[in-house]
């Protein structure tokens, strides 16, 4: 796998939607929001394409958490909202839009890991393209579905990774221009337990 840059990578946010996000139960949902929040902060300061896709916004999934819609408008307003089709990839005009960022490199992250991101993340694979599935902005009902995913993404090629271990790969060097931003971010959502940063960059 090649490194995933600013440059070669876009960033895919699928369902995280407030109905759909009280289904996690593997890990903490406060941690899986700011660790979307972080995702978002991160594209934005680096410039990288974002997709964001949801699914039946007007049943008890709801609309996408309004974070994203502040962090990312102009993603959000270009949000792919789905009928009802499970699997994103799926969807012509979400797989259009993937290949309308020209990046082979793509960085999902799914509100449930093993149904919104398991699929696209493999059929991504499928068709040629690089994907980190990031599982701490992601979550599932039941540690077993969420492990079951987690080994059928990994035997399919997807490389698995966290938050802030992304993070530091798409910073490549805090001393670079974007780097105190990103460390903001770093502090303020990822490690708030050891660090505290009062405002994340705006």
């Amino acid at each position: 796998m090649h490194p995933f840059t600013a440059e070669n990578s876009a960033l895919l946010l699928i369902d995280h939607q407030v109905g759909t996000m009280r289904l996690i139960k593997n890990i903490p949902l406060d941690r899986v929001i700011a660790n979307t929040i972080a995702l978002a902060h991160t594209a934005r300061i680096l410039k990288m394409p974002v997709i964001l896709t949801s699914s039946q916004e007007g049943n008890v999934q709801g609309p996408l958490i309004p974070e994203l819609a502040e962090i990312l408008p102009t993603p959000f307003a270009d949000r792919i909202q789905r009928a009802g089709v499970v699997n994103a990839w799926d969807d012509a005009r979400f797989k259009a839009a993937v290949e309308a960022t020209g990046r082979k490199n793509l960085i999902m992250a799914g509100v449930t890991t093993d149904v919104c991101l398991v699929f696209p993340a493999l059929s991504a694979v499928a068709e040629g393209y690089a994907v980190q599935a990031v599982l701490d902005a992601s979550g599932s009902p039941y540690d077993i579905s969420e492990n079951m995913a987690r080994q059928r993404m990994a035997a399919g090629g997807v490389t698995l990774t966290a938050t802030n271990t992304l993070l530091a790969e798409l910073a490549q060097d805090w001393s670079r221009p974007e780097g105190n931003d990103l460390l903001q971010v770093l502090f303020a959502h990822v490690l708030p337990p050891m660090f505290g940063v009062a405002h994340p960059p705006t």
